[in-house]
C-alpha cells in the first residue's frame, strides 16, 4: 500500500470535493413540485444532536428550561435507545431508514477501502472527472465530475411521497448530497463539506508564525508582511481540475491597517470591508475562477479581525457553499438554499459550521469560539422562524448541532472535575453547556406555535454525552495482544495510516472510532485470516477488550465488544467492522489510532480540547424522546423507531424492510 499522510487524507478526504467542481455539473431545472390536498394533520420532528436526558432533567429540575418543563409535565417523555456505535451519522441514518446500520451500510465517520485500506469518510464520496483533452498546461475534462452518498436504504420521506404527502427536512445529517426528489424539500446537513472538499478548513493569515502551524489538520496559516501597513495575501480555494499540477485556484485578499486605530480595511472580490479588532463579517460571496472568462466556482466566507496591533491576525472562516449560488447539490429542489438565504440571511452550508479545529489549535480562544458558535445558532433561529411560517401540512424535521458541537468543545469548562477546566474562564463559558440547552428551549417554544390538535410532534436526539478524559490508543492494544505486528516493534515513531503493520503476520487492525477489521484473507490485500480462522479471533479479541484497566484510573477502559455479525442484519453487513468496541464513560479512542497510527502508550491523558464525547457503549449515552403522543407502547424505544412512528401518524402501513416499530399505539 502507497503511504499516505493523516494530514493528506483530512484535507483530501472523499477523493477531494474540490477536485470534482466543474461548473454548472450538479445544478439543474427546478424540480416539478408535488401538489398535495389538505390531509388535516401534519407531524413535526426537532432534532437536537447531542441532547442528554440526565441533563436535560437537571436544567428542567432547576427551572432554566420553563418550555421543557411545561411540555414534560404534560406530555410523554422518556430516553431513546441509541445504535452501537453510537455515533451522530450512524444513529441517524437509522432514523432515516428505520434500520439497523446492516440495512443503510454507515457504521463509523470513517470507513476503509478494504482492496487498499485506504480510510475514507463513510457518509459520502465524490469522484472526479476521468476523461479530459490535454492543452498545454490545461485539461479540459469530458465528463463531470459526481458525488455519490453512501447511506443506503430508504428514506422514509419516499414513502411519504408515494402517499402525496409533502415533506420539509432541514439540516438531517447523512443526506449529502441531496437527491433531488419532486415531494421533498431539504437541506443537507452533517457531511456536508466546506468548497474544499473537507469538513472544515480555516485560513489564519498572522503576520508572525505560529508554533505546530505545520501540522494542523484542518486549518492553513498565510504568513503576511506590511508594506506601509498594507498587506497582500491570496486565500486560497478548491482544487483546480482544469489545471494539470492540481494547484488550488485562489483569490486575492488586500488588508489595510490603520496605523493607530485596530481597525482594518479588507479588500476581497471587488468588496470592502471595515472591521474593528474582535469584531466578525458577515457572509462575504467570493469566486474561484477556474478558467478566465470560462468557468470560476462561487463560495463564501466570514472573516474575523483577531488581533490588528503590534502584529496583525485575520481568520476566515472554512470557504462554505454559497447557498445562493450553490455548486454542490446541498439542496432539494436545487433553488431550495437560495430561496432561503433570500428569506433569511446566508448561513453556514458546512456539515460541522462551529470551528471546532480553530478553538483546538488555538486560533480562536474559548471566548471568540463561543461566539462564533453563537453565530451558527442565531442562523439557525431565523432560518427556523422562516421554515415554520411556510408550514402548514406534512411531515416537518428540523436539526440543531450546537448542542452536540459545542458540549464536545466546552465540557471542560462546565465541569469542575474535569482535567481541562480552567477555573479562571468567564461565568459564561462555565455555563456555556446550560446556555446552549437554554436556546433549545427557545426553539421548542417557537416550534411548539405551530402545534396544533392535528399535530404529531417528537423531540428528540440521537445519543447522550459525557466526558472524555483519558484516549485508549486501541491501536497499540492491538500489538501489545499479539493481534497486529509490527515491521519494527522498537520504533518510537506513530507512523502513518498503517504503513508499519506487518500485514503478513497481523490478524486484526483498528480503524475509525469504535471499529476493529480483522485482515480476513481474499478481502484485504494482504489478508491472511481464513474464515474457519475469523470466529475464533474475534472471541479472542472480544473476551480480552473488557479486561483492559487504566493503571492510572483502576477504571475498566470497555465495558462491552461486540461481533458485527451477530448485533446488525442487513444487505450491507459487509461494509460493517467485524468487532464494536463499546468504551466506559470517560475513555474513547485517541485520534491517532482513528487513521491508523501507533503511539507508544496504550492509554494517557486526552489534552485535545475535545473534552467529552458519546462515542461509549451505547446503554451509558441514550438519546432524549419527548412527544405529544402519549399513547406510547410498553417497552423501550431506539432511534430506529422513529420513522416508522412518523408513517404511522399519517396511517401508513410500515415496510417490512424496517427494524423499528411505532412508538405510538395504533
Amino acid at each position: 500500500m502507497s503511504r499516505v499522510s493523516r494530514r493528506t487524507f483530512l484535507q483530501g478526504a472523499a477523493a477531494s470535493v474540490g477536485g470534482a467542481l466543474v461548473p454548472g455539473v450538479f445544478t439543474g431545472g427546478k424540480a416539478p413540485w408535488l401538489k398535495n390536498a389538505k390531509f388535516g394533520r401534519k407531524t413535526v420532528v426537532l432534532g437536537i444532536d447531542g441532547m442528554d436526558p440526565v441533563l436535560l432533567r437537571r436544567f428542567v429540575d432547576e427551572g432554566a428550561m420553563p418550555t421543557f418543563k411545561a411540555f414534560m409535565e404534560k406530555n410523554a417523555s422518556g430516553v431513546l435507545s441509541t445504535t452501537m456505535p453510537p455515533q451522530s451519522p450512524v444513529a441517524w441514518s437509522s432514523f432515516i431508514t428505520g434500520t439497523n446500520p446492516g440495512g443503510h451500510g454507515i457504521f463509523d465517520f470513517v470507513h476503509r477501502d478494504p482492496k487498499i485500506l485506504l480510510p475514507y469518510l463513510s457518509t459520502s464520496r465524490s469522484f472526479g472527472s476521468s476523461s479530459g483533452i490535454s492543452l498545454g498546461d490545461w485539461n479540459l475534462p469530458l465528463e463531470s465530475g459526481r458525488v455519490e452518498l453512501m447511506r443506503k436504504g430508504r428514506p422514509f420521506w419516499s414513502i411519504l411521497e408515494e402517499r402525496g404527502v409533502p415533506s420539509t427536512l432541514f439540516a438531517l445529517p447523512a443526506n449529502f448530497p441531496i437527491v433531488e426528489d419532486g415531494g421533498v424539500q431539504a437541506l443537507s446537513g452533517m457531511g456536508t463539506p466546506d468548497l474544499l472538499g473537507t469538513y472544515g478548513t480555516f485560513t489564519l493569515f498572522s503576520e508572525v508564525d505560529v508554533p505546530d502551524s505545520k501540522h494542523w489538520n484542518g486549518g492553513k496559516l498565510v504568513r503576511v508582511r506590511p508594506v506601509n501597513n498594507v498587506f497582500s495575501a491570496s486565500l486560497e480555494g478548491p482544487t483546480n481540475s482544469f489545471k494539470k499540477d492540481g494547484s488550488a485556484a485562489a483569490v486575492p485578499v488586500t488588508i489595510s491597517r490603520d496605523p493607530w486605530d485596530a481597525i482594518v480595511k479588507i479588500d476581497v472580490c471587488g468588496k470592502q470591508l471595515i472591521l474593528k479588532q474582535g469584531e466578525w463579517s458577515e457572509w462575504v460571496p467570493l469566486t474561484f475562477e477556474f478558467v478566465p472568462l470560462f468557468a470560476s466556482v462561487g463560495g463564501m466566507v466570514r472573516f474575523f479581525v483577531k488581533q490588528v496591533h503590534p502584529t496583525l491576525k485575520v481568520y476566515v472562516s472554512p470557504i462554505n457553499i454559497d447557498p445562493m449560488d450553490p455548486t454542490l447539490p446541498i439542496g432539494s429542489p436545487s433553488h431550495y438554499s437560495a430561496e432561503i438565504a433570500q428569506a433569511a440571511g446566508r448561513f453556514y452550508t458546512q456539515g460541522f459550521p462551529a470551528d471546532q479545529k480553530a478553538l483546538a489549535m488555538g486560533v480562536l480562544s474559548d471566548e471568540e469560539y463561543f461566539h462564533q458558535a453563537n453565530i451558527v445558532i442565531d442562523e439557525n433561529f431565523r432560518i427556523l422562524e422562516h421554515q415554520l411560517s411556510k408550514f402548514d401540512d406534512g411531515f416537518f424535521f428540523y436539526y440543531f448541532s450546537c448542542i452536540d458541537q459545542n458540549c464536545h468543545m466546552l465540557w471542560r469548562l462546565c465541569d469542575p472535575k474535569h482535567p481541562l477546566y480552567k477555573p479562571d474562564a468567564s461565568p459564561e463559558l462555565k455555563n456555556s453547556v446550560k446556555l446552549l440547552y437554554q436556546r433549545m428551549d427557545d426553539a421548542l417554544k417557537m416550534v411548539l406555535a405551530k402545534v396544533d390538535q392535528n399535530t404529531t410532534f417528537f423531540i428528540l436526539s440521537d445519543h447522550g454525552f459525557g466526558t472524555f478524559e483519558r484516549e485508549f490508543h486501541l491501536s497499540r492494544w492491538l500489538v501489545q495482544e499479539g493481534f497486529t505486528v509490527l515491521k519494527d516493534p522498537g520504533s518510537k515513531e506513530p507512523g502513518d495510516l498503517f504503513d508499519q503493520v506487518d500485514w503478513a503476520k497481523s490478524k486484526a487492525y483498528a480503524l475509525g472510532i469504535n471499529g476493529i477489521y480483522l485482515n480476513m484473507k481474499d478481502r484485504e490485500p494482504n489478508g491472511i485470516v481464513t474464515p474457519d480462522q475469523a470466529q475464533q479471533i474475534k472471541d479472542q479479541i472480544i473476551a480480552r477488550l473488557p479486561t483492559a484497566v487504566d493503571p492510572v484510573r483502576k477504571q475498566q477502559i470497555v465495558l462491552s465488544a461486540y461481533d458485527s455479525g451477530k448485533i446488525y442484519s442487513g444487505p450491507f453487513m459487509g461494509l460493517a467492522p467485524d468487532v464494536l468496541v463499546g468504551y466506559n464513560r470517560g475513555f474513547r479512542v485517541s485520534d491517532e489510532a482513528v487513521l491508523g497510527k501507533f503511539p507508544l502508550e496504550v492509554i494517557g491523558d486526552r489534552t485535545n480540547l475535545w473534552s467529552a464525547d458519546h462515542c461509549f457503549e451505547p446503554s451509558l449515552v441514550p438519546g432524549v424522546l419527548l412527544s405529544n403522543r402519549t399513547d406510547w407502547k410498553q417497552g423501550s424505544h431506539g432511534i430506529w423507531d422513529l420513522a416508522p412512528s412518523i408513517l404511522s401518524s399519517f396511517g401508513i402501513e410500515v415496510p417490512p424492510e424496517m427494524d423499528g416499530k411505532p412508538i405510538q399505539k395504533a
